[in-house]
């Protein structure tokens, strides 16, 4: 059985009084409501609209190009505009960072703070992908706003960090020492990487319990001091990191600082001299040195 009945005469709806469409289903019928006036004027004024947008702006696209536009008007054009506009306003600032050093530029407050503002917006374009917005870091990514540098934390230290990188393909990179695979090498047996484990742990005051730490102090003496220090307070020559301040590149957990031990490790960081001017760079190491007030 069919539900839907056409029928060639209209009726009104005794309710309503409008008229139906003939369309009927299940005893309901539709009316045929039509739209507000206004409406229909706003709907014919946006076809106008848009047909006079497709002939005055970019539009339309062909097989290798686009419809131009008879205002010859372009998106890019105007954001290099606004750029050269930025650049010739900046333009008297940005002479006079680029001719001064850095003890200069933070002994100037004018100078200081236009170069944190400049740090900031390329900080924000270029490292807070890896390092966070605010610098706080990730697993594997350092933290920028404590006191502690992996490779120094005097202006002098940042920029070459940022301008050279950190085992980079640049001549003038941060080579270091990459963490030896203690484990996998089998230059240390599973009990003695447990109990180097434990001892590292216990340099920041977390529980080792039935950890023999005198076992363990014996393998860090004999493995890890020649980067770490005998003192485990780090080399920043080295990149190797101060095991006693608590601050843990990737985990304090027992199980992580084993698969360090077993595996090694070695960070990376691009060397941004090729992509940066020298004149950002030194501004992005002014921004990032007062993160957690840089070294002296």
């Amino acid at each position: 059985m069919n539900d839907v009945t056409h029928d060639t005469k209209v009726a009104i709806d005794p309710v309503t009084g409008t008229p139906t469409t003939g369309h009927e289903w299940d005893g309901l019928q539709e009316l045929n409501t039509p739209l507000p006036r206004w409406w229909l004027w706003l709907f014919y004024a946006t076809i106008i609209w848009a047909i006079g947008y497709w002939i005055v702006y970019p539009a339309w696209p062909f097989i290798s190009s686009y419809s131009q536009g008879v205002l010859g008007w372009h998106s890019r054009n105007a954001i290099v505009s606004d750029l050269d506009g930025l650049r010739a306003q900046r333009g008297p600032m940005m002479q006079k960072l680029a001719g001064a050093s850095l003890d200069q530029i933070v002994a100037d407050p004018q100078l200081l703070d236009f170069a944190r503002a400049v740090g900031k917006s390329a900080f924000a374009e270029n490292c807070a992908a890896c390092h966070g917005a605010g610098g706080a870091g990730a697993k594997g990514y350092p933290n920028l706003n404590d006191d502690y540098w992996l490779w120094g934390g005097k202006l002098a230290n940042i920029e070459q960090t940022i301008a050279h990188g950190v085992r980079a393909t640049d001549p003038d990179t941060h080579a270091g020492v990459l963490m030896p695979a203690f484990g996998r090498t089998g230059m240390l047996k599973p009990p003695e990487i447990s109990a180097a484990a434990d001892y590292v742990r216990s340099l920041t005051g977390l529980p080792a319990p039935n950890a023999d730490l005198a076992q363990g102090k014996k393998v860090f003496e004999d493995n890890c001091a020649v980067c770490h220090g005998a003192d485990a307070k780090g080399n920043s020559d080295l990149g190797a990191p101060n095991l006693t301040n608590g601050i843990w590149l990737y985990s304090p957990d027992k199980a992580v600082i084993v698969d360090g031990i077993v595996n090694g490790r070695g960070g990376v960081m691009p060397a941004w001299s090729g992509r940066l001017d020298p004149t950002t760079i030194k501004a992005l190491a002014v921004y990032v040195w007062g993160f957690g007030g840089g070294e002296k």
